[in-house]
């Protein structure tokens, strides 16, 4: 079954408010802390002290096209010998949300927003996380600002972090900018407004495509995945639009990195304690070692993650239109990220993924509570005050945000699957190739390709593991349960 035509909309926002309570979430902001954020008067953004004047530099935002909680802008500075200065600049929430506000208990309890095709649920109220700290474009913010320097091979240099008054001079979205870079569009009218700028980007993709091919040596897994967006016909599901990745998301997710490497160096180095974003060596490892086999490629016998980046590279040259499929397949397996309190002196865990071993979610406060609480680190660190958090509280902190950031990914993957629903209710019967992307005692899933959604694989499991491509008919949907059902085609198997 799935929703009355013209309906979707309203039933999608349904099922996100129920999953959030049943959760756990907080769907709605509490009242005390809305009154609080009311009170809030804009963080004085003047420099002098420790806060630098950087509102000079060509600074601009590149985010979603519908975006409006910019947590950070980029800017780069050519360097003799080759290299060159990356600077990321982040909103400075901590100067506005105090530990035990009610808008820090409220933040702390969801510890994320929460993204749905039907609304967006923020962290912060939108008072906050779009206005006052929201680099938004033609306002002065405060900001942390994080400095790196890279040279031709990618290595990075002279680190910095300070406090610093910043200005947005051109508010730019990823398929626009996206284009641009790729020699398929213009340079936007924002960039094209503002000195400079046409440069100062062009100089931002090339210290990105340094950064980029150096973690790849050392390493990263070049991973490509299906990310969908739902697209509304009034108030009906009308497609699940694949969102294609461009330079201009590359440049930054590579300035995001290198910023969070940063960030983790910083506060080990003057003896604080980090909250990392670790994502260890696979346990299902066999399985990755038998999938590249069964494609005539090997894989060593222990973990690594060079070997198994310079295995995705060979298959998406040999079959870029199923890599996607192979992606996903190895994200599954890889098993999902956590935040993990360290303190000096102890070992530290990699992100395996990325082949980096510093590393912090640091560059998106508004939208991110572990992002706030180091942040909360980095200026006491600035200061020379005392660490503000003992380790039972740290340590508790980051339990919290792994296990509040997998609810809120359960929220956003079950009203995914419901506007999935929404969308497929009238395919009852059809049959689709897909690829496993689940399979364990409490069941077996399958992505099909087109449309690109997951559902429950029931008659005709037995036998397939994660990364079997397997063709399936589904049975039925149910968007008010975020259910698709799909049974094995006779002679399912590819």
């Amino acid at each position: 079954m799935s929703a009355p035509a013209g309906s979707h909309r309203a039933l999608l926002l349904r099922v996100a408010h129920r999953a959030m309570v049943d959760y756990g979430l907080e769907p709605d902001v509490p009242l005390a802390a809305l009154a609080e954020a009311e009170r809030l008067e804009p963080p004085a953004a003047v420099p002098g002290g420790d806060v630098h004047d950087r509102r000079g530099l060509p600074w601009c935002s590149i985010d979603n096209d519908d975006s409006r909680d910019l947590d950070q802008l980029t800017v780069a500075e050519e360097l003799p010998g080759d290299r060159v200065r990356i600077r990321v600049a982040v909103a400075d929430v901590s100067a506005a949300v105090a530990p035990g506000s009610a808008l820090d208990t409220h933040a702390a309890a969801n510890t994320t927003s929460v993204y749905t095709p039907a609304r967006v649920f923020p962290m912060l109220p939108e008072r906050l996380s779009t206005d006052l700290t929201s680099l938004n474009p033609g306002q002065d913010r405060l900001a942390l600002v994080v400095e790196t320097t890279v040279d031709a091979a990618g290595g990075a240099g002279e680190e910095a972090v300070y406090r610093a008054v910043v200005h947005n001079h051109a508010q730019l979205a990823y398929p626009a900018v996206g284009a641009w870079l790729g020699g398929d569009g213009p340079l936007p009218a924002a960039a094209a407004a503002v000195p400079g700028l046409e440069a100062n980007l062009r100089l931002q993709d090339e210290a990105a495509r340094r950064l980029q091919a150096h973690r790849y040596e050392r390493g990263a897994l070049a991973l490509e995945t299906l990310e969908t967006r739902v697209r509304f016909d009034g108030d009906r599901v009308a497609a699940l639009v694949v969102e294609e990745r461009d330079r201009a998301r590359e440049l930054i997710e590579d300035f995001m990195i290198a910023a969070n490497g940063v960030t983790a160096r910083f506060l080990a180095a003057r003896g604080f304690p980090v909250v990392r974003r670790v994502v260890r060596s696979p346990e299902r490892w066999p399985r990755l070692v038998d999938i590249a086999h069964r494609q005539g490629d090997e894989l060593p016998e222990a973990p690594d993650s060079r070997a198994l980046s310079e295995f995705l590279a060979r298959r998406r040259a040999a079959d870029p239109l199923r890599f996607p499929d192979l992606s996903l397949t190895v994200i599954k397996l890889l098993g999902s990220g956590e935040y993990d309190a360290t303190f000096p002196g102890e070992r530290v865990t990699g992100h395996f993924g990325l082949a980096v071993g510093e590393y912090a979610h640091s560059t998106a406060p508004n939208r991110r509570y572990p992002d706030l609480v180091t942040q909360r680190l980095l200026r006491a660190a600035l200061a020379g005050a005392p660490v503000p958090y003992d380790r039972p509280t740290l340590e508790g902190l980051a339990a919290a945000c792994t296990r509040r950031e997998d609810d809120a990914q359960k929220v956003e993957r079950l009203v995914r699957k419901s506007a999935a629903a929404c969308l497929l209710g009238d395919r009852v019967g059809d049959d689709f190739d897909g690829v496993v992307t689940g399979a364990a005692p409490k069941g077996t899933w399958v992505r099909v390709l087109e449309p690109p959604v997951e559902g429950r694989l029931g008659r005709g499991r037995e036998g397939l593991d994660v990364g079997d491509r397997v063709r399936v008919r589904l049975v039925g949907t149910d968007g008010e349960r975020g259910f698709i059902d799909f049974a094995r085609s006779r002679g399912g198997s590819r």
